[in-house]
């Protein structure tokens, strides 16, 4: 297969169908098809099936996609490199990170970080850990920052920082609060809870069955930003990570930590064969200043 027929298999099998290829490709739809056939000539095996008006992957294009998503992927490097060489800029960190990280961490350290290479391009968007994987394999971004790190993947990491988990409340519900906050202390007041499937919700639920305590929960929020949001309206309190509850800083909210304290490692996470560049490195030493400083 030729670049062109790689290009069309692509598109194809992530629209599809021949037309929304060729709307995604600016090109005419007999275009798409005659290229799609000879790529079938090509290999000499079928690609799609057609059935209710969508193009089915056959089983072999499957397997070849994973190999074709690749070298789609070092395509778009090369034609990026190309733009960034053309406009006189340096190179392209993509970097995914979770929610909680992206609403001030990243943020920060990519305008401390800008003020030294201006020359460095960002492709920066935020994931959740059921998504990790993927997103690496497909090539989509070259780290995820994430509190934690996907068993049984063909996957390298490293320790940036420690974040921990605090109780985000309105003053008014909680106003003689201690410096930290025995989960026991919680009993009666009403509670957001976060999602038992996230490694925070495991690790919270895990700690509440160890000390026997049955929080009022209110209300079941799949994101910490959306669990801020709602103490923010007085549904309740929430537990969620201390860089959420920093982001959320706002008159009349506060947060304490927990008692015992409640702590979990921030990872970098990367494919094994694809680690960190230098300047990708620079920028994780960076971001492990800015996460301690929180």
């Amino acid at each position: 297969m030729n670049l062109r027929q790689i290009e069309i298999f692509h598109a194809v099998y992530l629209h599809g169908s021949v037309s929304a290829a060729a709307r995604a490709l600016n090109v005419s739809q007999p275009a798409v098809t005659k290229v799609l056939r000879h790529a079938e000539r090509s290999i000499g095996l079928p690609l799609f099936e057609r059935a209710k008006g969508r193009l089915i992957p056959t089983p072999d294009a499957r397997t070849l996609f994973t190999e074709v998503s690749d070298i789609q992927d070092r395509v778009r490097s090369l034609r990026q490199a190309a733009q960034n060489m053309r406009h006189g800029r340096g190179a392209l960190l993509r970097i995914s990170a979770l929610p909680s990280l992206g609403l001030g961490a990243i943020p920060d350290t990519v305008a401390r970080f800008l003020g030294g290479h201006e020359d460095i391009m960002f492709d920066l968007q935020t994931l959740h850990h059921d998504e990790m994987v993927r997103k690496l394999y497909e090539r989509e971004t070259d780290i995820a920052i994430s509190f934690e790190v996907p068993l049984s993947a063909p996957v390298a990491h490293q320790v940036i920082g420690e974040g921990e988990l605090v109780v985000l409340y309105r003053e008014a519900d909680m106003p003689d609060a201690p410096a930290r906050v025995h989960l026991e202390q919680l009993r009666g007041h009403k509670f957001i809870s976060p999602v038992q499937g996230g490694p925070i919700g495991r690790i919270l639920s895990g700690e509440l069955n160890r000390l026997d305590v049955e929080l009022d929960e209110v209300v079941s929020a799949r994101t910490y930003y959306i669990a801020a949001g709602l103490v923010r309206a007085g549904v309740g309190m929430a537990i969620v990570d201390n860089f959420t509850a920093h982001a959320a800083a706002a008159p009349g909210l506060s947060s304490r930590p927990l008692q015992p304290a409640i702590t979990f490692d921030i990872n970098a996470v990367y494919l094994q064969n694809r680690p960190p560049s230098k300047t990708a490195s620079e920028f994780l030493e960076l971001l492990s200043a800015v996460i301690e400083k929180l």
